[in-house]
């Protein structure tokens, strides 16, 4: 793990988020990083930060909770690994990827990636979000030492995201 990831997950601060996702793209050098947070309580879900390497990357952002649609699981065999608390998946190629890892269509149409790893931020047997570095053009074989890297960084997000949806919840933003 780099010194700076280190130094910004130490903070156990939703402040350190924003930076967290480029430090983390940076280090496994992907075009974009996001953080998906959901409220297992409610299923209610957004997407507050998110990182490209440019403007030609699309942005995966948004800014309200919004209920998950009950079709996600199905539509999405990833999401519902994530759902069962199942471990992070890395995806080398979604166009060569197993139709029981994921759905290459839905990829395509809601994210345009390449290759991603879907990090699942679980925590009393629940998933609380998903941390999502990818490459939009091009395959990638993600080494031992990325896939290390990675679980260790999931294990030190999680308490950070699982804090800042419990505040969200008791201090939702004023309309």
């Amino acid at each position: 793990m780099s010194p700076e990831i280190a130094e910004l997950l130490k903070t156990n601060s939703a402040h350190a988020l924003p930076e967290l996702m480029e430090a983390i793209a940076q280090c496994l050098n992907t075009d974009r990083c996001f953080l998906y947070l959901r409220d297992p309580k409610t299923r209610l879900g957004r997407v507050p930060f998110c990182w490209t390497r440019s403007r030609e990357v699309p942005t995966v952002y948004d800014e309200d909770w919004k209920p998950e649609p009950e079709s996600l699981p199905d539509e999405d065999p990833m999401f519902a690994a994530a759902l069962a608390t199942k471990p992070s998946i890395f995806v080398e190629d979604v166009t060569t990827a197993s139709s029981d890892v994921l759905n290459a269509e839905f990829e395509r149409e809601n994210f345009g990636h390449r290759a991603l790893i879907h990090g699942h931020l679980c925590y009393d047997d629940q998933l609380w979000g998903v941390l999502q570095p990818c490459l939009m053009n091009q395959s990638r074989v993600w080494t031992d030492e990325e896939r290390s890297i990675f679980s260790q960084i999931v294990d030190k997000i999680t308490p950070i995201a699982v804090q800042y949806i419990e505040q969200q919840a008791k201090n939702p933003p004023e309309e």
